[in-house]
């Protein structure tokens, strides 16, 4: 007879459990966002560049830049731009 039982250490007080289930691991996965551009867009003539923000990864001064809408619905248009050297990715 398997019967799931809190029991105290301290005393010999016991007590059925309420549910079989004794441990949960809830895992939340946020994919980001930035893994979804594709780097070759840096290859496309009809995106806007820009030379005034400097790639945070290999300081190259030139990227490609579009408006994206995040994936949470509460937040506004968001800027992406993409290195036209190394093809780092940022907002």
């Amino acid at each position: 007879n398997k019967v799931l039982l809190y029991a105290c250490r301290n005393c010999d007080y016991k007590q059925l459990a309420d549910s079989n289930c004794v441990y949960v691991n809830k895992i939340m996965h946020e994919v980001d966002e930035l893994t979804h551009i594709n780097p070759d867009v840096v290859s496309d003539p009809t995106l806007p560049r820009t030379k005034d923000h400097m790639c945070p990864k290999c300081n190259h001064r030139e990227a490609v830049f579009f408006q994206g809408q995040t994936r949470r619905a509460e937040e506004e248009m968001r800027l992406y731009y993409v290195c036209t050297s190394c093809k780092h990715r940022w907002t």
